[in-house]
């Protein structure tokens, strides 16, 4: 995603937006209104009450309130006309604006201009026209059009466009061109009544992907990490060349990962989680390029605060890449209209990126963006900005912007680096399971034997040594070969041997290699949990990998 920020001032563009009356007389679309309980859809996700061209329609259920919505920049009188009509005789609506009411009968047969009254705007601001069924038989009525005149619709707002969604609104952050990423860390916090359903709360977005919560039905929630496809495709995956897609390398357990496309192509995986509002919850995602094949690794963490330990969400291969963690930023977003006029509010904290020589730096500085429907002024209740040490982002609920298109925002530090152990493995008993089963598959259809076991570590002493047993505490020289379970050869060492200290090896290693004497040469069963667990070590070694070592231990000292 990219997002150009204007010369001039966002809210000076909308006063003199196509939007806005001159004359005292605007026009309200009648299919630019919400319905409370929100009506259904077609096969084709549109909505069966509100189109374009056809306006309000289908209009049956005398439960449902409509709602309209207008910004009255001048006081005075406002008229009222409503253009409709009903298939039957002696239908009646309320029509409710500012306090005040008024009963409008609807004409049976063809669209005709009905005066539901006159009332005074005595302040500036946003109002609801509501529309609510008195008597009604069949259609209730068709309304094709909302027309307002009078001082009052001086200057008027309103939105004319077939889109009902809020705003999406940015978080663009500034990271300097000479830092590489390579791990990217973020909280969000939803407040009460900030989670309406069609709310997707975006905390580490990134060039090629993002990673975020959803409100994506009235029952179900969703930790949603997806990553995009090379090329230029925006609609349909099955048309993009597989030197373009996007691979899965591993997902966490109970995580779904599949295609999408609509809005470009790649890999989307989510995870169903009954997030609630009021509480924070961490986001992280690392970055693991590779020159030589042009492509970077991806992969999505969540923190589950009920374990307080990290569950692996998805880990995807993004072909003509090899770049590190770049354009990050965070998003709040209104993604089906239906129930656009609801307020969302996100708070978005502690903010930092990893970078390649280990250290952590804090992301302060973000600039407020929107998309074309904030961008083009047909919607104004959106904004952002700064509450201590939260940047924070909000749509909907029809009130004043509060941001200005491209602001820079700069919060308070927090000077809390994150604390992420990747070994706390939220799916670690599962995953378990699942290490213990292929190894035993292994050893029974004879690829591999094993002298035993220690702490869940299979081991084989291929030859004896005649040294001093190897202790934990020793830097330790020897010649190895890595590989996974089936056999993928990894790293290994040429010609000369290694050093290395073995307190800085993967937990297998430390138990292992004390099993053996110098002079000996021993092979290394490790399930995932005493190798790197959850996560993915780049190109050769995806997460939640058995690693199978042989070791010949040279010497040490």
């Amino acid at each position: 995603m990219k997002y150009r920020v204007p010369k001039t001032l966002f809210i000076l563009a909308l006063l003199v937006g196509q939007h806005y009356s001159i004359a005292q007389s605007i026009q309200i679309p009648g299919g630019s209104g919400y319905a409370v309980p929100v009506e259904g859809s077609t096969e084709n996700d549109e909505s069966v009450l509100f189109d374009a061209k056809a306006g309000l329609h289908n209009w049956t259920d005398r439960q449902q309130v409509i709602s309209y919505y207008f910004f009255a920049r001048t006081k005075g009188e406002l008229k009222i006309e409503i253009r409709m009509k009903s298939n039957v005789t002696s239908n009646q609506l309320g029509v409710d604006v500012a306090g005040k009411g008024f009963v409008v009968a609807v004409p049976q047969g063809k669209f005709q201009s009905i005066r539901a009254g006159t009332l005074q705007i005595k302040d500036t601001g946003f109002y609801r026209i509501q529309l609510k069924a008195l008597k009604s038989k069949g259609t209730i009525a068709d309304v094709d059009k909302i027309v307002l005149s009078g001082k009052a619709a001086e200057g008027m707002y309103v939105n004319d466009k077939p889109r009902r969604n809020a705003a999406s609104v940015h978080l663009l952050y500034e990271l300097p061109d000479t830092l590489n990423a390579v791990a990217f860390f973020n909280q969000v916090t939803v407040p009460a009544n900030a989670d309406p359903v069609h709310s997707y709360y975006m905390a580490c977005g990134f060039a090629r992907g993002y990673f975020g919560m959803q409100v994506n039905s009235e029952s179900e929630r969703r930790i949603i990490f997806s990553v995009w496809d090379a090329g230029n495709e925006a609609l349909d995956r099955d048309k993009v060349e597989d030197s373009n897609r996007v691979q899965l390398r591993g997902k966490g357990e109970q995580v779904v990962a599949e295609d999408f496309g609509n809005e470009g192509t790649g890999g989307h995986s989510h995870w169903v989680y009954s997030w609630k509002p009021g509480a924070t919850y961490s986001f992280y995602v690392t970055a693991m390029p590779d020159s030589a094949t042009n492509a970077t690794v991806y992969t999505g963490y969540f923190l589950v605060p009920e374990l307080n330990k990290w569950k692996l969400i998805a880990s995807f291969k993004s072909p003509r890449d090899g770049k590190y963690l770049h354009g990050l930023y965070s998003f709040l977003e209104n993604f089906w209209g239906v129930n656009g006029q609801l307020p969302r509010k996100a708070f978005y904290g502690n903010g930092y990126v990893k970078l390649d020589n280990g250290k952590w730096y804090e992301l302060k500085r973000a600039k407020f963006s929107t998309d074309a429907t904030g961008r083009a002024g047909d919607r104004l209740d959106f904004g952002g900005g700064v509450d201590g040490n939260r940047f924070y982002l909000w749509n909907g609920g029809f009130k004043l912007a509060d941001a200005k298109y491209g602001e820079m925002l700069v919060r308070t530090p927090v000077d809390k680096e994150p604390l992420v152990d990747l070994y706390q493995n939220a799916d670690s008993l599962e995953q378990a399971s699942k290490d213990k089963d292929a190894i035993f598959s292994a050893i029974r259809s004879g690829k591999f034997d094993t002298t035993g076991s220690v702490q869940g570590m299979y081991f084989k002493i291929l030859k004896e040594g005649n040294g001093r047993q190897v202790l934990v505490s020793d830097t330790v020289i020897a010649k190895y070969k890595g590989s996974l379970l089936d056999g993928t050869i990894f790293d290994e060492t040429k010609s000369d041997p290694a050093t290395f200290p073995l307190r800085r090896l993967i937990r297998g290693w430390q138990i292992g290699l004390p099993l053996c004497k110098v002079g000996g040469t021993i092979r290394l069963i490790i399930p995932s949990a005493l190798a790197y667990s959850i996560r993915d070590r780049g190109m050769k070694i995806p997460p939640n990998q058995v690693l199978v070592f042989d070791v010949e231990v040279i010497g040490t000292k």
